[in-house]
């Protein structure tokens, strides 16, 4: 049922200068333009690695969910990683069917594609996106 790793989410307080370690200190090179994502209370950018992507976090006011990540660990820090997989309801029913907490139904993530969250204390302390993989995309 895993696919590759999409990209692990990283939670920051500030984008611009998270863009700069990664850039400064690491030497990425391709750094995509920053976006709101409001139905999820966040602000991202993906940086391209070259095989996956690092996704930077910001939250879009204190309703955000990762204002709360934020309060636990100010400076931020790894917020989840990503797998793809080739059905997203089948994957979300699949996980339930095994005991994991599925948080929510599947909703358009920041690639344009349906993701679920599944909760850490089902994962070993690891939150983890699902993404369907995007059509045309063959990886």
């Amino acid at each position: 049922m895993i696919g590759r790793l999409n990209h692990v989410g990283i939670a920051t307080p500030s984008i611009e200068d998270a863009i700069a370690v990664y850039r400064d200190l690491l030497g990425a090179t391709v750094i995509r333009e920053p976006f709101d994502l409001p139905a999820q209370g966040v602000r991202v950018c993906f940086i391209d690695t070259p095989n996956s992507q690092i996704e930077l976090i910001e939250p879009l006011g204190e309703a955000s969910p990762v204002h709360a990540f934020l309060k636990k660990f100010p400076q931020g820090g790894q917020h989840h990683v990503c797998f793809e997989v080739p059905d997203i309801h089948a994957a979300a029913a699949d996980m339930a069917a095994k005991g994991a907490t599925v948080l929510g139904q599947p909703r358009i993530g920041a690639h344009g594609t349906p993701v679920i969250f599944v909760h850490p204390k089902s994962m070993g302390g690891v939150l983890v996106e699902l993404m369907e993989t995007p059509k045309g995309d063959h990886h």
